[in-house]
């Protein structure tokens, strides 16, 4: 089995080899790739070194799988000189997840959508995944109306950039290499990507047309604020969710204890809830401060809580590439 790993010497392509060598992926072959600046240098993968290849390197090397999180536009460019080769691409940019033509996954979720002719599959936006690995049990059992979501991301969701811009900021006070417009220590920004037409964001919208496409609903209503804060451990969200259904609270909580990659801690007399840095390199996604939203019928309060490196990015990648191999689908 030979992986590629594209973008290898990044923040989530490093993790994705971290997640490979963790879940004992069955790598006969690493092929790491990477700019054209860093083609010829070492990087390690359990215990031994790899050469940096470049893209035509990679494709001429006829990897079964690559897992690509090298930005959108290099996705654009290069997943079709992949896929042209008969090569599995897993990609973790934006680049493919609404094009009606690919399929958008989150193995506990909609796995079942793929077949042996994807040979682009979406990997989702993080907050997207986090998200619908709760609502999902939920829409089964009670079918969702309407979903209210406000983020709290981590700065490690922009890059390396904003990680050093934070640490610099607490080091020194500020910074000269500055991934935000703004301070970022000691604040918080409520803007993730760029501002649309419609004056929601584009990490906003994500959320709201990745949602309806993975749950395969499009009449789920959602709509979310995505605010930026300074911390390193993983994404939060509360979210506010409109049932057609009543739910009684424990057989709520009972089926979201049942879901596969989800952990509800939700103990309130001893102050147990899900906080980034409890979830920092966890790979499930974990829910807490559950409770009926006591101003409407039908309608539940959560706080949900994932690292968005791990199963926001690089453990959803390869999960993907698990099921492939697993269902022989390559």
């Amino acid at each position: 089995m030979k992986i590629a790993v594209v973008g290898a010497t990044g923040l989530v392509g490093t993790k994705m080899l971290e997640v490979l060598a963790e879940r004992s992926f069955p790598v006969t072959e690493l092929i790491p790739v990477a700019s054209e600046k860093s083609v010829g240098k070492q990087i390690e993968f359990k215990g031994k070194k790899y050469a940096v290849h470049s893209m035509e390197q990679a494709i001429a090397a006829k990897p079964q799988i690559a897992l690509f999180s090298a930005g959108g536009d290099t996705s654009k460019e290069w997943a079709p000189k992949f896929e042209a080769a008969g090569i599995t691409v897993i990609d973790n940019s934006s680049a493919w997840r609404m094009d009606p033509t690919k399929k958008l996954v989150v193995p506990e979720v909609n796995a079942h959508v793929l077949d042996r002719k994807d040979k682009i599959i979406a990997n989702p936006n993080c907050s997207t995944i986090q998200l619908v690995m709760v609502l999902k049990p939920l829409h089964e059992k009670y079918k969702i109306k309407r979903v209210v979501v406000s983020t709290y991301q981590s700065v490690t969701g922009t890059g390396v950039k904003a990680v050093n811009q934070l640490m610099n900021e607490r080091k020194n006070g500020s910074s000269e290499m500055m991934a935000y417009k703004y301070k970022i220590d000691m604040n918080a920004i409520p803007q993730i990507d760029v501002f649309m037409d419609n004056a929601y964001t584009k990490e906003e919208m994500k959320m709201v047309n990745e949602t309806r496409k993975i749950m395969g609903d499009n009449f789920i209503n959602l709509t979310a604020t995505c605010v930026r804060i300074p911390v390193m451990g993983g994404h939060s969200e509360s979210v506010n969710i409109e049932f057609e259904n009543d739910f009684e609270a424990n057989e709520l909580i009972s089926l979201l204890t049942k879901t596969k990659g989800v952990i509800v801690q939700d103990d309130i007399k001893n102050q147990i809830y899900p906080m980034p840095m409890n979830a920092h390199n966890k790979d499930e996604v974990f829910v807490g401060r559950i409770r009926r939203d006591e101003s409407q019928a039908k309608t539940l309060n959560c706080w949900i809580i994932s690292d968005n490196l791990r199963k926001g990015a690089a453990t959803n990648a390869v999960q993907i590439a698990e099921y492939l191999v697993q269902k022989k689908l390559l």
